[in-house]
């Protein structure tokens, strides 16, 4: 450990980029950790459409968005108003509005996870770039150097350029492991959205075709009644 850190010392300007994206990574990591593993996941997406549901069913469609309302910040949630707002209007037109909703959360799922790609390649090469600038004043001290002093820069040329290499990988590892985490929790979200947006759908159309069959029984209830003389 003295090692390392006699060479971050030692090497501050050259390792500064790979620490600057590493603590980067560590405020993407903490931030889409935080929220797709605590803020966006519904605990109970099929207690969640069977309230909306009956709330449909009984023609009570402000309290439906009122209720999404309660989740305000879960995909959703925030999919189902959206579509429980175009609730009277064209099916054409409702399921534009999913869509958009759905590409709204998909775009708020996924966003900054795949920067923890770009940081993993760019450490990567910014450890190898300090291991060739290592390899490179190692050699040239060598060719300057003294009999006795030769061993000694070499071996100090060396280490410097592991220590680089170690650095990179240290900062790459942990956010490819990350990265792979976090898009399997995105993909996982995703999925969800996409299987509510078609269930709001279904529902909508439930709601319509109950209350059209319930407006023809009533209709054909009043033609079935006898005529009855007045006076």
């Amino acid at each position: 450990m003295e090692n390392i850190f006699d060479f971050i010392k030692s090497n501050f300007f050259h390792v500064a980029p790979i620490l600057i994206a590493g603590v980067i990574a560590i405020a993407i990591v903490v931030e889409r950790v935080k929220t797709l593993v605590f803020t966006y996941p519904l605990n109970n997406v099929s207690g969640f459409f069977d309230h909306l549901r009956d709330f449909l069913m009984t023609d009570r469609l402000s309290e439906a968005i009122a209720f999404c309302d309660r989740y305000g910040k879960k995909p959703v949630a925030q999919i189902a108003r959206a579509g429980l707002l175009r609730a009277h209007q064209p099916e054409t037109l409702i399921a534009d509005g999913l869509e958009i909703a759905l590409a709204q959360a998909t775009h708020q799922i996924q966003k900054r996870t795949s920067f923890l790609s770009a940081i993993a390649n760019v450490s990567t090469l910014l450890g190898l770039f300090g291991t060739i600038l290592g390899l490179i004043q190692s050699f040239q001290a060598v060719g300057t150097a003294t009999a006795q002093q030769k061993s000694a820069l070499l071996a100090a040329g060396i280490s410097t350029a592991m220590n680089a290499t170690m650095l990179g990988l240290s900062v790459a590892i942990p956010c490819m492991v990350a990265f792979s985490f976090l898009m399997n929790r995105s993909n996982r979200l995703i999925s969800e959205s996409e299987a509510s947006a078609t269930q709001v759908l279904d529902l909508i159309k439930q709601r319509y075709y109950a209350a059209e069959l319930e407006a023809v029984t009533q209709l054909n209830g009043k033609a079935g009644q006898p005529f009855q003389r007045v006076g």
